[in-house]
């Protein structure tokens, strides 16, 4: 097992329903990212902005994003995570992909539509949450709205890493801030939310507030959070182990199983 997992997180002003703009920005920002990288998290839906215009920006599973984030997977020997608006089977979908650095993927169909922006009308649900495995470490990747349902992120599987891929508006920054300190906390795992910044074609405004928690909820980056960037974190895995053997929070838990 790799005792640091090297993250950048890469937090950016998207180009409103513009694939190939953000593509190209987002591989100049990573050009500047150093090799001994591990894992690269981009926001929720970054080549287009959270838009429910699916009809038109829908991609394939096969399509040019995927390919672009095998090809910086495969460039950069790390693995990248973000969400991109998906068609298949006659339904549109907003998924995450992680993409391993050989090329290889798995993938997470968000659970929690926004209703409030109607996305349940547009995007089919997922049912399955998603725990991947990665250097000896296991990281469990959600999307946005899913930070508000802590049932759905629970620890049960003894994961070391959460992350939240997201488009989060800053009039709601507040709940981000807090929930995301709060699923570290409770799950005794590091957290990472990367969020947007700029505002969308909808005239909604994002500042960002990205940002990487330890086990018991300490920023781990503190910084002018309002601006695009990108942040590079080393996850200690021995330090989390020694946090959970010195407080043994989750040997308390709740024994009741998600359906």
């Amino acid at each position: 097992m790799a005792q640091k997992l090297n993250t950048a997180i890469i937090q950016a002003n998207l180009k409103w329903e513009d694939p190939q703009a953000n593509r190209s920005l987002f591989s100049e920002e990573i050009k500047a990212i150093s090799e001994d990288i591990d894992l690269i998290v981009l926001p929720e839906m970054f080549t287009t902005g959270f838009s429910m215009n699916a009809e038109k920006l829908a991609e394939k599973t096969d399509g040019l994003s995927l390919q672009w984030m095998r090809e910086i997977a495969k460039l950069k020997d790390a693995a990248v995570t973000g969400s991109l608006i998906i068609t298949e089977n006659d339904n549109y979908f907003n998924r995450l992909f992680f993409v391993f650095p050989d090329g290889t993927y798995k993938t997470y169909d968000k659970r929690h539509t926004f209703t409030l922006a109607n996305e349940h009308k547009t995007y089919t649900a997922g049912k399955n949450r998603l725990v991947v495995e990665y250097k000896g470490w296991k990281i469990c990747p959600l999307v946005c709205y899913d930070l508000r349902f802590p049932v759905f992120s629970r620890n049960t599987e003894d994961y070391d890493l959460l992350i939240y891929v997201a488009n989060w508006p800053k009039k709601r920054v507040f709940a981000w801030d807090t929930l995301l300190k709060a699923r570290a906390i409770e799950n005794m795992s590091y957290c990472i939310g990367v969020n947007r910044t700029g505002n969308d074609g909808n005239k909604v405004e994002y500042n960002g507030h990205s940002a990487v928690y330890d086990g018991l909820g300490q920023n781990l980056t503190e910084l002018n959070r309002e601006e695009a960037f990108v942040k590079e974190v080393s996850l200690d895995n021995q330090q989390l182990m020694e946090t959970r053997s010195h407080f043994k929070f989750l040997q308390d838990r709740d024994t009741f199983i998600l359906k």
